[in-house]
């Protein structure tokens, strides 16, 4: 199919039909990805194997005529083994630097939480910075860059928890559900049917994300919306205005940063669904995506069998909406 650029306002839907040749369900998903990919937020997915984590970002992948590099995570890796190290040329006696395979714009982080601390932390940089720092040398990354990491829930075996400043580097934690009974009967049909599965053509350019990425920097947002995701964010934090619904629940907030990716959440989602403003429910929906990750439970919490999005729902029911 002609890669030649689509405008902005048919970005979001062109990329959202051509990812449905393959994945059955999980708009929610699909959508929370592709306003990662135009606010330049790196997205998280939680879920149990084989519920098309990794086909979907393959998929988002394909539809963009772009880089792309999957890393598989386990227990044995070194962080050379992400971002790359120093090549010893003994024919010269020098040194050259040979990159590792998140040096590309789309970078599918699979499985994450399989590999240690020391691994998990080579990423920090490169998420938060956008460069690697290999040998003394300081190498930028090329735009789009974006990284879409999957994790299998932290109870399983094999898994260690990701840092907290690693896990707040990133725009969204996306929880992906099993498909409803009627999707599931598709997905059969679909991939057990000895049917060709449909391949993904590229349809969007580099280009096209940038020029999508400056529509969502012009969608307008009213102080009132502004102020309703401050109150949010706020009443996260123990002892702050807004909190006494969940007092006693939270050991402790998320800090300004959620603020900053609520509000590009919204800009992003009013832009998907064809506004240049953004309205409270825009932020409304995307708050427990982007705070999950961000707050932590209390002892009390946890001994209730609370989760942080049963928190986050009280504190958005208590917050008044303008």
């Amino acid at each position: 199919m002609d890669t030649s650029s689509v405008s902005s306002a048919e970005l979001g839907t062109r990329l959202r039909d051509e990812i449905a040749k393959v994945l059955v369900g999980q708009e929610a998903m699909i959508t929370r990805m592709l306003i990662g990919l135009l606010a330049g937020g790196h997205v998280l997915l939680e879920g149990m194997p084989g519920l098309a984590k990794t086909l979907t970002v393959r998929c988002l992948a394909d539809a963009v005529d772009t880089g792309f590099s999957r890393i598989q995570f386990t227990p044995d890796m070194l962080p050379a083994d992400v971002i790359g190290t120093e090549v010893f040329n003994p024919r010269d006696g020098t040194y050259s630097i040979k990159q590792g395979p998140v040096f590309s714009n789309l970078v599918l982080a699979d499985e994450i939480n399989r590999a240690p601390a020391k691994v998990q932390a080579a990423l920090l940089e490169v998420m938060q910075e956008r460069q690697v720092t290999i040998g003394g040398q300081t190498l930028k990354m090329t735009e789009p860059f974006l990284v879409l990491a999957t994790q299998n829930p932290i109870e399983q075996e094999g898994t260690y928890p990701l840092p907290e400043a690693q896990i707040d580097r990133f725009m969204m934690k996306i929880r992906v559900d099993y498909p409803s009974r009627d999707e599931e009967r598709r997905i059969l049909e679909r991939m057990a049917g000895g049917q060709a599965v449909p391949q993904v053509s590229r349809i969007a350019t580099p280009q096209d994300i940038a020029a999508g990425r400056k529509g969502v920097e012009r969608v307008f947002a009213d102080d009132k919306v502004r102020d309703y995701i401050v109150d949010v964010v706020r009443a996260t934090r123990p002892g702050e205005a807004g909190s006494d619904a969940v007092e006693g629940l939270i050991e402790y907030g998320a800090s300004p940063r959620a603020a900053i990716w609520m509000m590009h959440a919204a800009k992003a989602h009013a832009f998907l669904q064809g506004r240049d403003y953004v309205t409270p429910h825009d932020a409304k929906t995307l708050a427990p995506d982007v705070l999950r990750h961000r707050v932590s439970l209390s002892y009390e919490a946890e001994a209730e069998g609370r989760s942080a999005d049963d928190v986050i729902q009280r504190i958005l029911d208590s917050v008044l909406v303008p």
